[in-house]
């Protein structure tokens, strides 16, 4: 069974306010605004497999002890019972939109070790991150504010261009990741295809069901008949 925000369960709800109190409590007058995005405002979420993905907007930088707190934070709540991933990001990294767009501080399971390895990790992280421009058109499309500034005012509109560099950023990563993950990678990919053709902006369930309408028979099933090697003979003609 699958989910979005509004008939997602109790424990969701509980596991995302406390995840928005706590970052009030920690940022205080500095925080703007908690948006949700993926699979949790699209719909598709599965609590035993989605991230809870988060966009958090500050009125200005973060100071090394917030991102220290806001670290203790994520490391405690994620996994616990779901995978977070959020971006802080501040007012003034948005009203001068860049490609890869800087931010404050990420946490996701994915770099769980090297933070647990480490506070080092906070100071040393990316500070750019070229899934954001994917990550606020979704916001700007079909995100949801649940606390703070409406998002029309708050996030800019990402070019076209922008947008298309992060998916595809995000499609070559599926083309070598595809075996070690094959559920995500093949609907990231179709979601790819189904923005190219149509300019839809799709969760990975309606890439899915929009692949069984419009790919042909043969890549419907879900049997691992040398798929890879398939998708990568369509790779060039999925680009054009």
């Amino acid at each position: 069974m699958v989910y979005n925000w509004e008939n997602s369960s109790a424990e969701v709800n509980m596991f995302v306010h406390h995840l928005l109190d706590s970052t009030k409590d920690i940022l205080d007058d500095k925080l703007i605004g908690f948006y949700i995005h993926g699979s949790l405002a699209m719909g598709g979420f599965n609590p035993s497999k989605s991230d809870i993905d988060i966009l958090v907007v500050t009125t200005d930088s973060l100071s090394m002890e917030i991102k220290k707190r806001l670290l203790k934070l994520f490391l405690e709540c994620s996994n616990n019972p779901f995978p977070a991933e959020v971006t802080f990001l501040n007012e003034g990294q948005l009203k001068e939109w860049k490609y890869p767009t800087p931010f404050d501080f990420h946490y996701s399971e994915h770099w769980r070790k090297k933070y647990e390895e480490g506070a080092a990790f906070v100071s040393d992280m990316p500070k750019e991150d070229p899934d954001l421009a994917a990550h606020i058109t979704i916001v700007n499309h079909r995100g949801i504010c649940l606390w703070g500034r409406s998002i029309d005012k708050v996030f800019p509109a990402v070019p076209k261009s922008h947008y298309l560099a992060s998916i595809l950023f995000d499609y070559e990563d599926c083309l070598k990741n595809i075996e070690l993950n094959p559920v995500y990678c093949t609907l990231n990919l179709v979601r790819v295809y189904c923005y190219l053709k149509e300019e839809k902006i799709t969760s990975k369930q309606e890439a899915g069901k929009w692949g069984l309408s419009h790919l042909p028979q043969a890549f419907h099933s879900t049997r691992p008949y040398n798929k890879l090697s398939q998708l990568m003979q369509a790779r060039s003609r999925i680009l054009l």
